[in-house]
């Protein structure tokens, strides 16, 4: 084979992208160097960050070039391999973008055992999502028993792990998502004590239900009119481990960035209840890296932890399923399957 397929950044997109902002095209492959790896694509993860490595403004990563192959988290197959400890068949998670092959160096590649758990999951509960909630809950949030915790998009990779963290470290979850079917889940099938639709006029009065003693832990995937139904409901030294804000993606990367809404109000809040407001990236929290793998990996065999894949097919799907990821179309992490387990 000495062709691939991938699909770079063809324009930054001026508000909600569109799919004229990719463009899939063809490429030759190479053979590995010294210390590199050939590798095939078999799963590739849609997360909403990407839709910030699609502008060119301020922020903590750099930008997706014009005509730079899309990033995104990977799990491949290594076809030719010139690094040490690393063979032809291996399963590796990798950071190769949207794209069929990537030849890559072996030192950032780390293998994945596909008798442990299937190989999606290291995308997803026992990837970069589930340590995105694990950490951040546990850093950041540090919920007591009988506390009450909410989160945002709470059927999503990283909310629904938060959620059920929340449960098994004695708190209340209270979860939040889009649509009955999303509600009914989070509470049916992963134990939360309750979930609330965020497209419900009255979600203030709901949460306020829901939360009676407030809310002690808000994990914030979401911000937007979500953020203003919570934010009431807060009690004296309520903790937010601020993960996300998609409801705000395509103003906040777009042309014109909004005025903050009642930046005094939330500075009081902050001074008069002392709460502790903490953005963070995954990254942050290297360190706590492998206790997340051994108490994830512990909880999702025990089945304590559930977790639900929402799979397109075929990488030329990947910009309509981030477009639709955004708008929160996905049902549970979402994946494109870009080739079979072995070749």
């Amino acid at each position: 084979m000495s062709k691939g397929k991938r699909i770079v950044l063809a324009s930054r997109p001026a508000g909600e992208p569109a799919p004229d902002n990719f463009r899939l095209e063809d490429y030759d492959l190479a053979s590995p160097g010294e210390g590199q790896v050939l590798l095939r694509t078999i799963w590739l993860s849609l997360d909403p960050y990407m839709r910030g490595r699609m502008s060119d403004g301020p922020s903590y990563a750099a930008p997706v070039p014009i005509d730079g192959v899309m990033e995104g988290g990977t799990v491949c197959e290594v076809i030719e391999s010139r690094s040490p400890g690393l063979a032809a068949g291996d399963i590796v998670l990798a950071h190769s973008g949207w794209q069929s092959h990537a030849l890559v160096d072996g030192r950032g590649l780390r293998k994945i055992d596909p008798n442990l758990a299937p190989i999606s999951t290291a995308l997803g509960v026992l990837g970069m999502p589930g340590m995105t909630a694990y950490t951040g809950l546990l850093a950041i949030g540090n919920p007591q028993p009988g506390e009450t915790v909410v989160v945002a998009a709470a059927s999503g990779a990283v909310g629904s792990a938060v959620g059920q963290i929340a449960k098994i470290k004695g708190a209340r979850a209270i979860g939040i998502a889009g649509g009955k079917d999303k509600c009914d889940y989070v509470v049916k099938e992963l134990g939360f004590d309750a979930c609330l639709d965020h497209r419900d006029a009255d979600l203030a009065a709901q949460l306020k239900d829901a939360c009676p003693k407030g809310i002690d832990v808000y994990f914030e995937n979401v911000g937007g009119k979500v953020f203003e139904a919570v934010y009431p409901r807060l009690n004296n030294f309520a903790r937010i481990p601020v993960c996300g804000l998609i409801a705000d993606y395509n103003t906040i990367f777009g042309p014109d960035t909004p005025t903050p809404k009642w930046a005094n109000s939330i500075m009081r809040a902050i001074l008069v209840k002392r709460l502790t407001f903490r953005g963070f990236i995954v990254t942050d929290f290297a360190a706590m890296h492998g206790d997340f793998l051994r108490d994830m990996g512990q909880w999702v065999r025990e089945g304590r932890v559930k977790y639900r894949e929402f799979v397109t097919e075929g990488l030329a799907s990947a910009p309509e399923a981030f477009i639709g990821l955004l708008r929160g179309a996905n049902f549970g992490k979402q994946l494109v399957r870009i080739g079979p387990d072995r070749s």
